[in-house]
């Protein structure tokens, strides 16, 4: 915990129940969060977020994902491929998300929430939950996207493989270049922070 920063201890004091009982409902998706958060840190970094921003990243990053305690087992546990119905299931997940953080009554938890909500939108405006483009999308939101493709596609999974690195890499970059995906100036900031070597997959 960042002991000097008062915004982030303030929200991680009120959120810690909220990381153990993800821990409990889904252990993987847990690890994953926190290396999201590890990765999302690096990159806010490496673009210049304030401090007051930087807070709000590292506590979004923390639980992007926690929406998917109100996803159903058999859909969240599926070891294969999602059906339409329950894709559509899955995609609420930003949704609850951002509903649960929103209810904390804490200064940086509204802020969180709407990174939470927006983690999954595309800069050509061709995600979810709102379908949202460009710098309409919150700076938060681009960052944790992208940390989160990344662990994603780096880390083995029930229905995938792990990659190897330049192959991750060269996915990413492909989704930058045709500004599809990702914000390629967010994209230009990742790849120096993996690049530098300050980022190690295992970290936390």
């Amino acid at each position: 915990m960042d002991c000097c920063d008062p915004i982030y201890n303030a929200l991680h004091d009120y959120t810690r129940a909220l990381s153990v009982a993800l821990g409990y409902r889904d252990w993987q998706t847990r690890l994953h969060s926190e290396r999201v958060r590890a990765l999302s840190k690096e990159i806010g970094l490496a673009c210049g977020l304030t401090s007051a921003e930087l807070s709000i990243l590292k506590i979004a990053a923390s639980f992007h994902d926690i929406g998917k305690i109100g996803v159903p087992d058999h859909i969240l546990m599926k070891p294969t491929e999602l059906d339409a119905d329950e894709w559509a299931c899955m995609k609420q997940h930003p949704v609850i998300g951002a509903k649960i953080m929103a209810s904390i009554e804490i200064e940086g938890a509204q802020q969180a929430a709407q990174a939470i909500l927006h983690h999954h939108e595309s800069f050509d405006g061709q995600g979810y939950p709102h379908g949202i483009a460009g710098e309409d999308i919150p700076i938060c939101a681009r960052i944790i996207a992208v940390a989160d493709s990344y662990d994603a596609i780096s880390v083995r999974r029930s229905y995938h493989d792990r990659r190897p690195h330049p192959e991750v890499m060269e996915i990413l970059r492909m989704e930058a270049q045709d500004r599809t995906k990702h914000d390629p100036e967010v994209m230009k900031c990742f790849i120096r922070v993996i690049e530098s070597g300050r980022f190690d997959l295992g970290e936390a």
